[in-house]
């Protein structure tokens, strides 16, 4: 009987324990992976092909952004690729809606669309972003990048970074 009453108020503390931590990760923040070289040296400094996902970076996202879609130029977000909604891409936005966004490598300037970003991997070499796909509906974010996680020794905050000769307010 001690069995019983024990494997059931364990099973009830795991279930409640489950529900608040997805109640969490669903609204205030989660722990995501960046996999690939896009956002070095940001995020994955250096590959290592024979550890693979244990040497990429995991990143806390926090949420409370997408409120009222309060984001600054620089901020590094997580957001769903326009063309398969279950791929998820970590890109620092350069441009907000209203902006002009000029891009380098064909002198083409682009206005930023209401209810859109214009966002671009910190290594351009490697990075499948805006420029190859156009601006980002902001709908499509699903939140801000604050912090490395992991792997330990990169624990620390992420910086936002302006890219201010790359955008002009309208």
């Amino acid at each position: 009987m001690a069995a019983h009453n024990f494997l059931w108020s364990l099973t009830k503390n795991c279930f409640t324990f489950g529900l608040i931590g997805l109640t969490v990760s669903d609204r205030y923040a989660s722990i995501v992976p960046v996999r690939g070289s896009s956002m070095s040296p940001t995020f994955n400094p250096t590959t290592d092909s024979f550890m693979g996902s244990l040497s990429d970076d995991h990143v806390l996202m926090e949420k409370f952004c997408l409120q009222k879609y309060k984001f600054s130029h620089g901020d590094v977000i997580v957001f769903c690729s326009p063309s398969n909604h279950k791929e998820k891409h970590v890109k620092r936005i350069i441009g907000l809606p209203g902006d002009w966004i000029g891009t380098p490598m064909t002198n083409d300037v682009v206005k930023v669309p209401n209810g859109h970003c214009w966002v671009e991997g910190d290594n351009p070499s490697s990075s499948l972003d805006s420029r190859s796909f156009g601006p980002i509906p902001l709908g499509l974010v699903k939140g801000r990048v604050t912090h490395i996680l992991w792997p330990p020794q990169r624990v620390r905050h992420v910086e936002r970074k302006n890219h201010q000769n790359r955008h002009s307010p309208s």
